[in-house]
């Protein structure tokens, strides 16, 4: 039998792009390594940094923008077909995005080549896409507790366009950005962490005894836990006084502690892939209180910054993507030995990071090293470990739950 052109099966693409937890999850890790290698190359004198942005703009940038953008576009990618029981995306169209995606990446790296405007347009294009995907899924089962995340990524994505405009010389709001992007992905991770903590400690817990005591979760702590992390990204998107934003993050680090402490964690230790998830809670409570009373003028701001985006955001993400995707690809959800040790990894990058913030001086350039040579290991462990995973199909037979 003959096959005409118009009936020929219509190509497919590497199995990279089957899911989207594969090609971000991988990115995600990827970047990670890189975009902190370059940092120390240049903290380190070895290399000067050609970006048009300033290095450390350049670096507050990428790890929000490009790092942790490329964690949620695998996870919202993945997830809300789950909520929704919407097909999930084709091969082609998470082909795009993570193009998108990296289009942006290689405007801003060479930035300094390009015209203001069109790094601005190319890094801005990931988010409205995979946004607008997001809508039309969510919209099959519309629950606003899942629609809240369509106005997180609209904030996330505003603060982006203030660095940019910034960058193009039109405000002076880059840093306005950098805090409100930061601190919207710390709500993201308020919101996904208060989720899915408990839930998968309740599992995990009920699993190993069915009469075993499961997690708490209380009401007014819940909302409080859920409200005041987005409303301290609202205010510092808004560049409100610090007095106010100080006061607003310090309680969400207290409500994040309250809702942290009936979950219980120290029930989860010999299940590293489930007190990963109660240690990237954990520093976001840290982070939360210590850049509150940065703001009080109680300690170090770059230091309390570097407890969010390393600790909170790098711990949930790497918890989140490692188990993502060794559940999703049909695998028991067993956290690798290497994976284990790269959960243990992050937090002490970042407490080491803070305390290279709070104590300058000859500490600070081994602190900061350290910290990112803790960072690259974690992360570089986790790609050994996951790779195979990305890039080979599920298995015929297998336990996903």
């Amino acid at each position: 039998m003959t096959m005409t052109a118009s009936s020929a099966p219509t190509p497919s693409l590497p199995i990279l792009f089957r899911d989207g937890w594969r090609v971000f999850f991988m990115a995600a890790g990827l970047y990670a390594v890189a975009a902190i290698a370059v940092w120390l190359l240049w903290t380190t004198g070895a290399a000067e940094l050609p970006f048009a942005p300033g290095p450390i703009a350049w670096h507050a940038h990428e790890m929000v923008f490009g790092f942790a953008s490329a964690a949620l576009g695998g996870f919202f990618l993945t997830a809300v077909p789950n909520w929704t029981g919407a097909p999930a995306p084709s091969d082609r169209f998470v082909a795009l995005v993570a193009g998108l995606w990296l289009a942006g990446r290689v405007a801003v790296w060479f930035a300094g080549a390009l015209p203001a405007g069109v790094v601005a347009l190319l890094d801005l294009a990931f988010v409205p896409v995979l946004g607008a995907r997001m809508v039309a899924m969510l919209m099959i089962k519309p629950k606003p507790q899942n629609l809240m995340f369509i106005a997180l990524l609209t904030l996330f994505w505003t603060s982006n366009l203030l660095v940019h405009l910034d960058w193009i010389g039109w405000s002076a709001t880059e840093a306005q950005g950098m805090r409100g992007g930061l601190l919207t992905v710390s709500a993201m991770i308020a919101v996904l962490g208060g989720r899915v903590t408990p839930a998968f400690t309740r599992n995990a817990l009920l699993r190993g005894n069915p009469a075993a005591p499961v997690p708490v979760s209380r009401k007014p702590l819940e909302i409080a836990g859920v409200a005041l992390p987005i409303l301290t990204a609202l205010l510092a998107l808004a560049g409100a006084p610090d007095p106010l934003t100080g006061a607003v993050a310090a309680a969400a680090g207290i409500a994040a502690g309250l809702r942290l402490a009936g979950w219980r964690g120290l029930s989860t230790l010999g299940d590293p892939i489930v007190w990963a998830l109660h240690a990237g809670y954990a520093m976001l409570v840290l982070g939360l209180l210590a850049w509150g009373l940065a703001l009080l003028g109680l300690s170090s701001e770059i230091g309390a910054l570097h407890i969010l985006g390393v600790g909170a955001i790098g711990g949930m993400t790497l918890a989140v993507m490692s188990r993502a995707s060794i559940g999703h690809s049909g695998r028991p959800l067993r956290a690798p030995a290497t994976v284990a040790l790269a959960y243990g990894l992050i937090p002490l990058a970042a407490l080491l990071r803070w305390a290279a913030s709070a104590w300058p001086g000859s500490f600070h350039a081994a602190g900061t090293l350290g910290a990112g040579a803790l960072w690259i290991l974690a992360f570089v462990l986790y790609l050994l470990a996951l790779w195979p995973i990305w890039t080979t199909p599920r298995p015929v037979k297998g336990n996903a739950s």
